[in-house]
């Protein structure tokens, strides 16, 4: 489906260290401000540990996982907006990602500078507010502008002019006082109208309080941690806290050498796999799979979507030309281990336009399309 998440926060907090960590493409992270010149872009597998049983049970010749794709732009200064530290052609870069990830640096480490002399993760993120905002405030600027040009023509053209222009002028109001778009609460139809702005704040959001290794065991307790989990909780957003570089130290390690690392860290799982998990759940999305012989694949689709969209998302004629689609819980195929002995038991069911895909769910798509 192409979902992107951008990552952002002021330089040396760690961005493209987690970066690194999450697709393993080898970004470059320095200590010192705008490394990150152009933006690095990664694809990274969702872990899914239903998709590993569903492969150790019908051993297929090849596994595909579904995905996110990440986008490192530069650290964020005052007065990026502006141009300030070239910020402004970065925050460019992420106007049409879907989701936002805020990295926070929770970490005191006097050998990586902090560009505002200090760690405060509820600073830092104010200022990324802050930035965002005022890019937000140029982009309606330059719409107001086209509109009004707009308002006192006759009939709808005039009309939809108006009702567009009461909006942004309700939406700047708010963005001057620093409020982000996402919390004005637009109604859905407001939204509609503003769609192709790509407010930068009108993003759902992930926040990541990165930590240095000394700090997981007691994370719970933290200080700065708990700086981050109080602003995530404010705005009823998701927060997963990660040690980045330790993250991506993993990542350099034989996989066999792996679970012994995390043991060796007080890691059950590599951190990584509850960030890539949060944003998955942020953008409201699920996965069914396909299984046979061939492949086992996992697919990405969004909550409440039914079954023909789901089958479009593997190719448009499976949407255009649904007929039934073959339906089993994917614990309910592990369990009797085979699609012929749960049929025998009624488990695999037949299900048509109407039905609502379920998270887990194993399917094969009956359709027709005549040409």
């Amino acid at each position: 489906m192409g979902l992107s998440i951008g990552i952002v926060g002021l330089p040396n907090v760690g961005k493209s260290t987690l970066f690194n960590a999450l697709s393993n493409a080898g970004a470059l992270a320095a200590n010192y401000p705008f490394a990150t010149i152009e933006p690095n872009i990664g694809v990274v597998p969702v872990p899914d540990d239903r998709l590993e049983a569903l492969t150790a049970l019908v051993k297929p010749e090849k596994t595909i996982p579904t995905s996110l794709e990440f986008v490192d732009i530069a650290g964020l200064v005052r007065g990026a907006s502006k141009g300030e530290g070239l910020g402004n052609q970065f925050l460019a870069n992420i106007r049409q990602v879907d989701a936002v990830l805020y990295v926070l640096r929770c970490f005191v480490d006097d050998n990586i500078t902090h560009v505002e002399g200090s760690v405060d993760p509820r600073r830092d993120k104010e200022t990324v507010d802050t930035e965002l905002c005022l890019k937000d405030l140029e982009t309606l600027e330059k719409r107001r502008e086209k509109t009004n040009k707009s308002v006192k023509v006759p009939g709808k053209e005039g009309e939809h002019a108006r009702l567009e222009m009461a909006l942004l002028d309700r939406i700047k109001a708010k963005l001057d006082d620093g409020v982000p778009v996402r919390a004005q609460g637009l109604t859905e139809d407001d939204q509609e109208l503003i769609r192709d702005l790509f407010f930068l704040t009108n993003k759902p959001v992930l926040y990541i309080a990165n930590v240095a290794e000394g700090q997981l065991a007691g994370a719970e307790s933290d200080a700065l941690v708990a700086k981050v989990k109080e602003l995530a909780a404010s705005e009823k957003a998701p927060c997963v806290v990660v040690a980045a570089a330790l993250e991506a130290e993993i990542q350099q390690l034989p996989q066999e050498e792996r679970p012994a690392f995390l043991e060796s860290a007080g890691l059950k799982e590599p951190g990584l796999n509850k960030v890539v998990r949060a944003g998955y759940s942020l953008l409201g999305l699920q996965t069914y799979f396909t299984v046979g012989p061939k492949e086992c694949r996992a697919w990405t689709i969004h909550k409440g979507w039914k079954a023909p969209q789901a089958a479009g998302v593997i190719h448009t004629d499976f949407e255009k030309g649904f007929i039934k689609a073959e339906v089993i819980a994917w614990s309910e195929l592990i369990k009797h281990g085979s699609e012929s002995a749960a049929r025998d038991k009624g488990l695999l069911r037949m299900e048509g336009k109407e039905y609502v895909v379920q998270d887990g769910d194993c399917m094969h798509f009956r359709f027709n399309v005549t040409t």
